[in-house]
């Protein structure tokens, strides 16, 4: 990032060059753009995929909010799909029921996967559909199963370098596909210069790729920590499906007492406890609570609780201290 302002050095340049570099020892791609936001990576994968106007993208109720702005932007019709119980994400079972409910053949031409809070799906599975998948890994950065990361099933995947995102630079997102036949479609874009990420956020993603090891490991021991206070509550931990290795990107806990009253005690605490899922298509109001009645009721009562690597031994031991004593 020095280099970048000692450089006088905002827009797309060598940085970029230097990220996509390193990205690329990371997660196994062959071919990846830089941009400036993971909606722009989004709508430049569904356009990839030349859908038609009005054809069907199937996503969990839990995704992004954007995400349903960027679909109808294209004029095609988002399928909502729900989310398994005790898990964050869509199954084989709730995107087989959202393609049925919605009595059209073929209802969706693709499907986008989000890995909400970190947790992965059972991506073979999805896949097994034969609908081309976009994985949108921007909060399971660093989950891997065996030597495979997280991100490595889709035709496309977006890694998110946003606020909210495991990796953050302040804004900005990876497009990449893995294999290089689906990276042929890829090379072929010449982003704008307004649309590629610039070298100031570029430069930040280069110092969390190298502090990322780190940073997990801090991650890690936090969520030990919280996990131990958890076992001790009526309140649920979300299940990671199949034998993927959790990247602990937060601590959220399915409550079994209302969001308010939570909030409210851990407000006299002075711990900042959120909403996991207000800025989701379910949480925002966007899907109808009958339609994605599972992920409706997540929405209502998961609770995240401060895990970030910058947190000291104090406020991690006063966080536990709450989970435990949680109404």
């Amino acid at each position: 990032m020095l280099t970048a302002l000692v450089e006088d050095k905002v827009g797309p340049g060598e940085q970029a060059k230097l990220l996509i570099q390193i990205a690329k020892e990371q997660l196994q791609f062959d071919f990846c753009l830089a941009l400036r936001s993971p909606a722009l990576a989004l709508s430049m994968a569904l356009r990839v995929l030349n859908l038609e106007a009005g054809q069907g993208v199937a996503i969990s109720a839990l995704s992004p909010r954007y995400y349903g702005e960027i679909i109808r932007e294209l004029r095609l019709k988002p399928v909502y799909c729900d989310v398994a119980p005790g898990t964050a994400g869509m199954s084989l079972e709730t995107l087989q029921a959202a393609l049925a409910r919605e009595g059209e053949e073929p209802a969706a031409r693709c499907i986008v996967v989000n890995h909400t809070l970190g947790y992965v799906p059972d991506m073979t599975a999805l896949g097994g559909v034969g609908l081309p998948v976009i994985e949108d890994c921007s909060q399971s950065y660093g989950t891997v199963i065996g030597e495979t990361p997280a991100g490595s099933f889709g035709v496309f995947t977006i890694l998110g370098l946003e606020e909210r995102d495991m990796l953050t630079a302040g804004g900005g997102a990876l497009l990449y596909a893995v294999n290089r036949r689906d990276a042929g479609a890829l090379r072929g874009i010449t982003p704008l210069s307004e649309n590629s990420l610039p070298d100031m956020n570029a430069a930040m993603a280069v110092i969390q790729f190298r502090e990322a090891a780190r940073n997990m490991e801090k991650r890690r021991e936090i969520a030990a920590a919280y996990t131990q206070a958890a076992l001790r509550t009526r309140h649920n931990r979300f299940v990671q499906q199949g034998e993927w290795d959790y990247n602990n990107y937060a601590f959220p806990l399915i409550l079994e007492t209302g969001m308010k009253d939570v909030k409210t005690y851990a407000r006299r605490l002075e711990i900042a406890v959120e909403n996991a899922f207000v800025d989701t298509l379910a949480g925002s109001g966007e899907v109808p609570p009958g339609l994605c009645p599972e992920a409706y009721s997540l929405s209502l009562r998961t609770a995240l609780f401060p895990l970030y690597p910058r947190l000291g031994a104090a406020e991690t031991k006063k966080v536990a201290k709450l989970i435990m004593t949680l109404p």
